[in-house]
């Protein structure tokens, strides 16, 4: 289970408080990172998106020191990490927000499996928002099973 995640925004408040507004949440400072923010979802999990100026990284400790921001120049915007993540919010309601950020944000199939909205944070980091409906789907399709079948080759036909 992922208690929390952290990722990068020119903007770390504000998409720290859409994401809380995404899962009815609260948005916090980040304290011990400077810049940074927090969405929590307020569940049971206590789950936490922490957002970080996208021009820091974070730098490995020496020792028994923990990691610690570190500028860094030169970044690409797009990257291949994304999540997802679940929302009490209808899919309009999703969509709605994005498209008042001026975000992409679209509704999309998963194989057929289940649906995500791919909300596109700044235009540059994929979010997929799942509603309850689109919750429901994904645990009834994404389990074992469905990854042994996927990814087994088949079985050869015997000679006859």
């Amino acid at each position: 289970m992922i208690f929390h995640a952290s990722i990068p925004a020119d903007a770390p408040e504000h998409v720290a408080r859409v994401m809380a507004e995404i899962w009815k949440g609260e948005a916090f400072r980040f304290p011990p990172w400077p810049g940074a923010w927090v969405a929590m979802a307020g569940d049971d999990r206590s789950t936490t998106l922490e957002v970080y100026p996208r021009d820091q990284v974070i730098a490995p400790g020496e020792g028994g020191a923990p990691g610690h921001p570190q500028a860094q120049a030169g970044q690409g915007a797009l990257s291949s990490f994304h999540l997802a993540v679940a929302s009490d919010r209808t899919a309009e309601e999703v969509l709605a927000i994005g498209a008042r950020e001026g975000w992409r944000a679209v509704r999309c199939s998963r194989g057929g499996i289940f649906d995500v909205i791919e909300l596109w944070i700044e235009n540059t980091l994929l979010i997929e928002v799942l509603t309850t409906e689109m919750q429901n789907d994904y645990r009834a399709g994404v389990n074992f099973d469905l990854w042994r079948r996927a990814t087994r080759p088949p079985v050869p036909a015997a000679a006859g």
